[in-house]
């Protein structure tokens, strides 16, 4: 296998790693006060989160690549606070993968908080233990199946970027160069033996993945029983 295509791999790993664990610490809390939501805006909240499921990944990539952009407002301020722009960066990427992979770890979240029995959350609160204590030490233990079925669909999701890589990051290899992309220039330049070895290596990792969703799936079945 070649080094670019190890490093390709490698930076694909790292790149769906971060995304799932920020997408984790960030769903948790709000998955947490959706469950609970009843109010007239919920189902605009929840539409708001399933955008990236119907929307064009490239149509995503345009406008958050637009917003990047040191003509933008926010992209301004990143260069002034970092000293490096967002487009075409390792950083805009790892931005993008976050609105991009952000329902599949937000709704089986949201479901797992609805499936938790209340009868132990009122035993909890019978005993006299802080909202905090109940979240932490009752509510968390009972959504691990969740958040593990989080995590697998959320890094097997961002593992299969390609559009929205291509718009934000373009094509750098060590940087922006996902294993998506290197597949896509193997094959355009008729070079299968190593678009295959590439295919069954994702494919293999992607596979991991499915296995460790169902996994916890079947333990989110033993835990509303």
């Amino acid at each position: 296998m070649l080094q670019s295509d190890l490093t390709a791999l490698w930076l694909t790993i790292k790149l769906a790693f971060i995304t799932a664990i920020l997408l984790l610490v960030f769903c948790i809390p709000v998955a947490y006060k959706l469950a609970g939501y009843k109010g007239k805006f919920k189902p605009f909240l929840e539409a708001l989160i399933a955008m990236p499921l119907v929307l064009p990944p490239t149509l995503l990539g345009f406008y958050l690549l637009v917003i990047f952009s040191p003509a933008h407002a926010f992209g301004q301020f990143w260069f002034w606070l970092t000293g490096t722009q967002l487009a075409f960066s390792f950083q805009g990427v790892v931005i993008g993968s976050l609105f991009y992979s952000l329902p599949f770890v937000m709704q089986p979240l949201v479901a797992g908080f609805k499936q938790i029995n209340q009868t132990y959350n009122e035993a909890a609160i019978a005993l006299g233990l802080s909202h905090f204590k109940r979240f932490v030490y009752l509510i968390l233990p009972l959504l691990k199946p969740s958040i593990g079925s989080a995590f697998a669909l959320g890094f097997a999701h961002t593992l299969g970027e390609f559009g929205l890589v291509l718009m934000i990051g373009g094509n750098i290899q060590g940087q922006t160069q996902v294993v998506s992309i290197a597949l896509y220039d193997h094959v355009e330049s008729l070079n299968y033996a190593a678009a295959h070895q590439l295919s069954l290596i994702l494919l293999a990792i992607s596979f991991a993945c499915l296995v460790l969703l169902f996994k916890f799936n079947k333990s989110i079945v033993g835990v509303k029983q």
